[in-house]
């Protein structure tokens, strides 16, 4: 395990994570009881009410949200990284056990049934952000435990057993037993859905003692699972006639459908049968929304169609899957999963199959853009990954392909002047992972994103800060930083500039250093989107969630990245085509 804890500039964060990677050494279970004490005097933001006797609701939704719904059975939660790994420890059937999902965390998990586990990792990060969820729900857990024995909670509580349905004119009563707000119980209830009052009277029954075991964790083993990856990614590439090792390529870390939905136009091609969809399930709001923006002239309705599509799939049956995946791969869009180990999609995109007249019209017009059509480059593009693994992943990649052309990486971060919705640009970041404060020339600014949001501000030469996770932050934490002029708080950037470091440099990314990487000749272009504002009450991440609100920016940086590639690749087509002119 790589047992390395990075300084933070908390002494009380310092000390919760070297309690938790101490402890984690042993080759037994630990007990997440013991890091209680720890966690709770870390302070952190996201668990701002940890220490008081009512729940904390936002820590509590925040960790359910990035749990599966098993959890409230399981009181062991094993952790490795490849299946051989937990064979080798004993647990040989772990690829029967049921998978299982968690809607706020894309992590290999299976569940065998009754009260064990299984979580695949990716890096330490996937540690310190397992670690505090575990120990947050559990400390929630047994707060609700002790309120629950209130006999008003159970006269309220059993008579529904049965059906599993608490009459809504007993939700005030049964908030105040629990010392929440009627709207926090409303979210927990559409959280847990038709499982809500067995959940509920399965906490009263019992307190929350959970256990965790690392089963493997050093640095050859994060490795060894990024190896696996690549070598999965790279037959399935050659099943398609693509060899990774001799393509220009353009890496892009963002989700599985922005890129998609733009090239490929499903959304307006389905039109109709999207709007038909909204229709029938009386989603008055959306539609509403669409008629709006119908009759705006100036405003497109493709946005709000790419949010429908992606609800619209989810609950077709798989004839539309169908057809969008024979599309997909007419047009050289390849979705690979990872089938082993850690929880990916990664997408190969090639850039000469795609049909310019199906582009959202915002990456430009067809005619400009048939140039496309001689480009071998193809775009690498990977869904979301999590701290230190963007580092692995990165630099796998880095090593494997012919030629990196651009690393775009697009994702939410925590604002400290803006607000939810905002876009944010950085050309600083400092990484508390390497300790580098990392200068860099961002190919994108205020103009390139500007035009595509109509609602948000964009806010360019920003100062960005690497996190080691989203619970190992405090309010003093925040402060220190927001005084040298840091305005933006995420997870993947610095991991990403130190293995831009690699691929450039002929020597492993220093620590604790000013690091200038003005002189790197490929692209360095990095968009975040504001989703909470952790210095201000009620806004942080275990409140709520972007939804449609967080559709604007996400495509206006998804639009801004492909259209830097467009212009690359047109460059490149227009010099070649000049090179290949006689000379008089």
């Amino acid at each position: 395990m790589d047992r390395r804890v990075p300084k933070t500039g908390s002494e009380e964060i310092e000390l919760y994570m070297r309690t938790y990677y101490s402890l984690l050494r042993s080759s037994d279970s630990i007990k997440i009881e013991t890091l209680v004490e720890s966690h709770l005097a870390m302070a952190s933001s996201l668990h701002e009410h940890g220490d008081a006797a009512e729940p904390d609701a936002s820590a509590l939704m925040y960790c359910a949200l990035r749990l599966p719904s098993c959890i409230i059975d399981v009181e062991e939660v094993l952790v490795g990284q490849l299946e051989r790994a937990f064979i080798a420890a004993g647990f040989k059937n772990i690829a029967a056990w049921q998978r299982v999902f968690a809607p706020g965390r894309r992590r290999r998990t299976h569940f065998n049934g009754d009260k064990a586990l299984a979580v695949y990792i990716v890096s330490r990060s996937d540690i310190d952000d397992l670690v505090p969820i575990l120990t947050a729900f559990q400390i929630e857990w047994n707060k609700l435990h002790r309120l629950l024995q209130a006999e008003d909670a159970r006269i309220l509580l059993e008579p529904c057993a049965e059906t599993g349905n608490l009459p809504q004119d007993e939700f005030a009563r049964l908030a105040v037993c629990l010392r929440m707000a009627v709207s926090d119980l409303r979210r927990l209830q559409l959280l847990w859905d038709a499982d809500f009052v067995n959940n509920l009277l399965r906490i009263a029954r019992r307190r929350k003692s959970m256990t965790l075991r690392l089963i493997a964790g050093s640095l050859a083993d994060y490795r060894r699972a990024t190896s696996s990856w690549w070598h999965e990614l790279c037959e399935e590439m050659a099943l398609a006639d693509i060899d990774l090792q001799e393509r220009p390529v353009y890496f892009v870390s963002s989700n599985t459908h922005a890129l998609v939905n733009l090239l490929a136009g499903f959304a307006r091609r389905f039109e109709e049968s999207l709007v038909n969809y909204i229709e029938q399930f009386e989603e008055k709001l959306l539609l509403t929304e669409y008629e709006d923006l119908k009759e705006s002239y100036h405003k497109s309705t493709d946005n709000f169609l790419y949010f429908v599509l992606r609800q619209y799939l989810s609950e077709q049956d798989g004839k539309a899957k169908r057809r969008l995946q024979e599309e997909e791969h007419r047009l050289g869009i390849h979705r690979v999963p990872s089938r082993h180990g850690f929880e990916m999609e990664t997408q190969v995109i090639e850039l000469g199959k795609l049909e310019a007249q199906w582009f959202d019209p915002r990456l430009g017009r067809a005619e400009d853009l048939q140039p496309l059509r001689h480009s071998n480059a193809i775009i690498i593009n990977i869904d979301y990954p999590l701290g230190m693994a963007s580092y692995e992943l990165l630099s796998r990649i880095s090593q494997g392909v012919g030629r990196l052309d651009g690393v775009y990486v697009m994702g939410k971060a925590a604002t400290l002047n803006g607000r939810i919705g905002d876009m944010m640009i950085p050309n600083v970041i400092h990484d508390e992972h390497s300790q580098n404060t990392f200068l860099f020339r961002n190919c994108f600014t205020a103009r390139h994103v500007r035009s595509w949001m109509e609602h948000g501000n964009v806010l360019d030469n920003q100062k960005a800060v690497t996190v080691l996770g989203t619970f190992l932050q405090n309010p003093n934490y925040m402060s220190v930083f927001y005084k040298e002029g840091y305005t933006d708080i995420e997870m993947e950037g610095g991991p990403y500039l130190s293995a831009i470091y690699e691929a450039f440099r002929p020597q492993r990314h220093p620590v604790n250093e000013i690091v200038n990487l003005h002189s790197v000749r490929f692209d360095i272009g990095f968009l975040h989107y504001a989703s909470d504002k952790p210095m201000k009450r009620g806004q942080n991440l275990g409140a709520g969630s972007l939804s449609y609100g967080g559709v604007e920016p996400t495509y206006a940086a998804a639009i801004a990245i492909l259209r830097r590639i467009f212009f690359n690749e047109t460059e490149k087509y227009i010099e070649t085509a000049f090179e290949a002119i006689p000379s008089y």
